[in-house]
């Protein structure tokens, strides 16, 4: 249902955050770029694993039984030949002796062990571990390090994968410092050092950042360039002389999907469409409100446009927080002894709470609390 004043609430702002865009194509890089990327197409591999047939220890490649004579290589009956670990073994070979299980005197080889070696001995045969077209990784799966290994085994140099969205970054404010300590009137910027990670764990990547002074004309010339599948500015989304996000978004003829949430903090949060297809989405300047703006309803925009579902919300169970009328609340939250504790630290300009907390709480005016994790915990062991 909808918020105060005809604003969509916070549920279903994120719903058509997570519908605004439409899927970007997949795309083919190399396995070295691959690992934290999102496997598009299942992964089969093209040939047997192991391809051929080779020794899986160091030692002797045994034709018949021993005593063996020792010769340099191709062993024929009731000879032997080094090997090493790896090493190509004929079709028709008989067993490896492994070194710690035989000696070599005068020539001749002996196993040292009693029953050593049977036929097929430390022979890694073809196909062991998977045969020609095995299905090895199924569409979906985070490529790790172990993943991309094994594509390379199955003699892949790249992977198909899902879109990693695009995103330009536009900072707005005059009284924004980026370095030192603030005099009076000024504040550090909070948001340059943090938003391009955040956008990292969000699903996507920054490609480019711009600053812009609280003026029209210079917002509407960042969101004009800005070269992004999705937009992401900070400030300017209020209604005072020194904010112009909104004039600069209908100077460009976008289209105002979300104009403002029924949330706190955040609530002058607005989402858009550019007519060329681009998205936009406007937080505000309060660091805890776009910051929890950006991991609620930047995450499920993200997502659509790599074609995925949005991070689901979860049951908050036996939280701490109250709710208030027609408007749904978003607060930092900490788990204590089963409990979610709201932090101390959670008005719209405070990141003291966010900082050590666990997840987020969607408290809603009229049904249970929900809880989303923050996109930096899910990393953490």
């Amino acid at each position: 249902m909808s918020g105060h004043h005809g604003r969509p609430s916070w549920q279903e702002a994120r719903a058509i955050a997570a519908a605004a865009g439409s899927a970007l194509p997949p795309e083919s890089v190399a396995l070295h770029d691959a690992i934290g990327r999102r496997l598009a197409a299942d992964l089969a591999t093209s040939i047997d694993l192991p391809h051929f047939a080779s020794a899986a220890m160091d030692g002797w490649l045994v034709a018949g039984d021993g005593p063996w004579t020792l010769v340099e290589a191709d062993p024929g009956r009731g000879e032997a030949a080094p090997i090493v670990t790896g090493a190509l073994v004929p079709a028709d070979a008989f067993a490896v002796l492994r070194s710690e299980s035989g000696e070599v005197a005068d020539g001749v080889l002996r196993s040292t062990v009693a029953g050593e070696p049977r036929a097929g001995h430390h022979i890694r045969h073809p196909g062991t571990e998977a045969l020609t077209g095995e299905r090895l990784i199924a569409a979906g799966a985070l490529l790790n390090p172990a993943h991309v290994a094994l594509a390379a085994a199955t003699g892949a140099d790249e992977v198909l994968v899902a879109a990693l969205p695009s995103v330009a970054l536009v900072f707005t404010g005059d009284e924004v410092v980026t370095s030192g300590l603030p005099a009076p009137g000024r504040v550090r910027d909070s948001f340059g050092v943090q938003l391009p990670a955040l956008v990292g764990m969000l699903g996507g990547r920054v490609t480019g950042v711009a600053r812009v002074p609280d003026r029209l004309d210079e917002t509407v010339a960042a969101l004009r360039d800005a070269d992004a599948a999705l937009i992401v500015t900070t400030g300017g989304t209020g209604a005072s002389s020194a904010d112009h996000l909104r004039d600069a978004l209908r100077a460009l003829g976008a289209r105002l999907l979300v104009d403002g949430v029924a949330m706190r903090p955040g609530g002058p949060t607005r989402i858009a469409e550019l007519p060329d297809g681009r998205l936009v989405a406007a937080l505000p300047g309060n660091p805890l409100a776009a910051m929890l703006a950006a991991i609620t309803l930047g995450e499920p925009l993200l997502a659509g446009l790599a074609g995925r579902p949005p991070v689901p919300t979860h049951p908050a169970g036996d939280a701490e927080a109250e709710g208030r009328v027609g408007t749904t609340v978003l607060v930092p939250y900490s788990e204590v002894d089963g409990r979610a504790v709201v932090a101390r630290w959670r008005g719209a300009a405070m990141l003291r709470g966010l900082a050590a907390a666990t997840g987020i709480l969607i408290v809603p005016p009229d049904s249970p609390t929900e809880s989303l994790p923050l996109p930096w915990r899910t990393n953490e062991t």
